[in-house]
């Protein structure tokens, strides 16, 4: 569950109120609100292309495709005890953009712009369990992966 200050919610909310997503029908041009709950539209599957991306979590595996100048944004919920490291972009596809505030600890943002045609792979990574805080807890080394695969075209 995110964990979100009212604050917060209230500059995202002013932030979205005005704008809207290009939707391509094919027959005619149409401008759509955004999603009630303020994200930007994922694309449902890998053969369309969308021009902008918002990632989480729940994503990881997936392959995603945005279009040239589109923006991909991404939230990895975190904890103190168990931080996402920061995301890394293996290729040239997407250039790095201002991500925002990280409100809580373990938290880990990203924002990108998709800059030419290519795929680009996104990585993180958390500790799988929280280590020991006193001599004698049981405590695991395992590691939380995360990837998304993003394709440019």
């Amino acid at each position: 569950m995110r964990r979100t200050t009212p604050l917060a919610l209230a500059a995202a909310a002013l932030l979205l109120a005005g704008c809207g997503a290009r939707q391509d029908t094919g027959s005619s041009d149409k401008v759509s609100a955004p999603p009630r709950d303020g994200t930007l539209s994922p694309t449902r599957s890998a053969g369309d292309c969308a021009a902008a991306q918002e990632l989480t979590a729940a994503d990881h595996g997936r392959t995603v495709c945005v279009t040239k100048g589109g923006e991909i944004r991404l939230t990895l919920d975190g904890t103190k005890a168990r931080p996402w490291k920061p995301v890394t972009a293996s290729g040239t596809a997407l250039e790095a953009g201002n991500a925002g505030f990280v409100l809580q600890p373990g938290d880990a943002t990203a924002a990108y712009r998709a800059v030419a045609a290519g795929t680009v792979k996104l990585t993180s990574s958390r500790p799988l369990c929280a280590e020991p805080t006193a001599p004698g807890q049981v405590s695991c080394k395992g590691i939380e992966e995360w990837a998304v695969t993003v394709r440019v075209s």
